[in-house]
């Protein structure tokens, strides 16, 4: 049996695919992940041995379109016909992927964007092989106890507030922003179309590979949840000799840092913001680049910039950690044992901002738009020792497991 890894999206969508991969592989079971192939995609799986199928457009390249076609309007929504476009697109090249690498007796696990999930799917039923969907964050399956959220051209219904409600309302936006184009497809390679595209693609047993703690599965539930724990890929990368230095130099510094977020105008000058606000309170800073392209504010020997780095190593050495709510960093600073500062910028990263106020080990920032006043005033209030030792507390809980309970489940 081969385990066929299926996603379009960013680093947080590829990495936990990697992690599984790898705990298949270690349990005897072969795996291969279709992904964009950005360069940091193909390094990542590069670096642990995973083979990597390339699917479509790189996702960097398709934000540099997207980017040169609004303008000064970055950060708005597409249109619905230009979003039905891509998706198109990611339907008809997802399915080539997948099918070329899957083949009879495999399974298909699939996540990422929808159109993705919908080609992934189509090649499944294409071999006639079991289709697993996995979701990273728990906000994006129906629930009474959160609403879903609204797509280009199909705003959410004004003044309905019952989550029962519209999630009908998403099931329909489901059909009608991808339902044609997804059947579109399928009658194209000689499959029957699909009434019900969320239902056929989430199934009525979708996986949660999100911790427990960190983002639990609210109860109750219409749909069966599966939930596995958080995929976590192991970082054994040792940092870097001039990082280490700077860490050994003083006191523990804040790091900040919106991994793959490339299309928030609102950030680009966030890592000068975050080191203003850190002198405020006499603190170092480093800055990861990441694909705003975050950049130092000065020479000044308080502040250092980072590429690619094993932030599992460096966020643990960090007093604070300002980032944008994405599953995978919040995990990473979650099992670091880092008071957060969350400043959500789109999805799921509201929710994941909420979770960590609530439990304590940070705060959620009003907004998506930073600046120094309300960094420093975010940073004074998880630079105290109850937020520190109740981060550290939390960090205690957070399982490493969900690999293992994923590879199990697949039969590994």
């Amino acid at each position: 049996m081969r385990v066929v890894l299926s996603t379009y999206g960013s680093r947080g969508d590829v990495e936990p695919l990697a992690a599984l991969a790898v705990k298949l592989k270690e349990r005897g079971t072969d795996a291969v992940v279709c992904a964009p192939p950005d360069d940091d995609f193909a390094a990542l799986l590069e670096r642990v041995e995973v083979p990597l199928v390339p699917a479509g457009q790189a996702v960097k390249a398709m934000i540099a379109e997207v980017k040169a076609k609004q303008g000064d309007n970055v950060g708005r929504r597409l249109p619905l016909e230009e979003l039905q476009v891509r998706a198109r697109r990611i339907v008809a090249t997802q399915y080539d992927a997948v099918l070329s690498a899957a083949g009879p007796g495999d399974v298909v696990v699939g996540t990422g964007l929808m159109p993705a999930a919908c080609g992934a799917r189509s090649a499944a039923d294409q071999l006639g092989i079991r289709w697993v969907s996995v979701r990273f964050q728990p906000t994006t399956l129906p629930a009474p106890h959160h609403p879903p959220y609204p797509y280009p051209g199909r705003p959410l219904p004004e003044g309905v507030t019952d989550n029962a409600a519209l999630w009908e309302y998403d099931r329909e936006t489901m059909k009608v922003v991808f339902g044609g184009l997804f059947n579109e497809h399928r009658v194209s390679v000689g499959l029957p179309p699909v009434e019900d595209v969320r239902e056929y693609i989430f199934t009525s047993t979708p996986w949660l590979a999100t911790d427990p703690v960190l983002a639990p599965w609210p109860q109750p539930s219409k749909i069966d949840v599966v939930q596995t724990g958080a995929w976590i890929l192991p970082d054994r990368r040792p940092l870097p000799e001039g990082l280490v230095e700077f860490l050994d130099a003083g006191e523990p510094p804040v790091y900040v840092g919106f991994g793959s977020m490339g299309l928030q105008q609102n950030l680009t000058e966030a890592g000068g913001m975050a080191i203003e606000a850190a002198r405020q309170h006499g603190r170092r800073v480093v800055v990861a680049a990441g694909w705003a392209e975050l950049g130092l504010l000065d020479d000044g020997a308080d502040s250092f910039a980072v590429g690619e780095i094993n932030q599992q190593a460096l966020l643990a050495r960090c007093a604070a950690v300002i980032h944008h709510g994405g599953a995978g960093t919040t995990t990473t600073a979650t099992r670091a044992g880092a008071p957060q500062v969350i400043v959500p910028q789109v999805v799921d990263q509201p929710y994941f901002a909420r979770r960590v106020a609530e439990l304590g080990i940070g705060v959620a920032h009003d907004g998506p738009v930073p600046t120094t006043e309300s960094l420093s005033t975010a940073l004074k209030a998880v630079l105290t020792p109850e937020v520190a030792g109740r981060a550290s507390e939390v960090s205690g809980q957070i399982s490493t497991e969900g690999t293992l309970i994923a590879a199990r489940l697949l039969g590994a």
